[in-house]
């Protein structure tokens, strides 16, 4: 059996905060909001294989009124999806997401990401896709409010 899932996560870009991306610290005057380390991209990715595996969201497995996940890094949650997918009978085919900044530039950092997502989920680097853009100056990335990332899984049945 073949499955298919998609995630959507989105952050704020507040001071005082790091920048962190598919577990990279990206230097940058901003950074991401939230309960973890807020690393969007991981999160959409969590969501997207939940969402394969049948398995709920991101917040049903590690809600942010646990303190245990307060500041944790987010390539924990995704190790311990990619867990909860093998333990379903599942095994990931490949991932692909993209990340929507209109700062800072991603795509110096995308190399490092994608080791680091293919190295917590247990897959070859080549299953593993990532891909950014702006939005030309508009809507909320445009106007550097926040970052947002989109993520789709495909895992077949072992």
């Amino acid at each position: 059996m073949i499955r298919i899932g998609n995630g959507y996560d989105v952050h704020r870009l507040v001071t005082g905060r790091k920048l962190i991306l598919g577990g990279v610290e990206i230097p940058h005057h901003l950074g991401l909001d939230g309960h973890s380390d807020a690393d969007a991209l991981c999160h959409a990715l969590c969501d997207a294989l939940l969402g394969a595996s049948g398995g709920g969201d991101l917040g049903h497995h590690f809600p942010d009124t646990d303190p245990q996940w307060k500041g944790i890094s987010s390539l924990i949650l995704l190790e311990k999806v990619g867990e909860v997918c093998r333990e379903k009978g599942y095994q990931i085919v490949n991932t692909d997401s993209i990340l929507v900044a209109q700062k800072p530039k991603i795509a110096p950092f995308i190399g490092d990401m994608t080791q680091n997502i293919s190295r917590v989920l247990k897959v070859d680097p080549s299953q593993t896709n990532i891909k950014a853009t702006t939005t030309e100056k508009l809507g909320f990335a445009g106007r550097e409010e926040g970052i947002a990332a989109y993520a789709v899984a495909l895992l077949e049945s072992n």
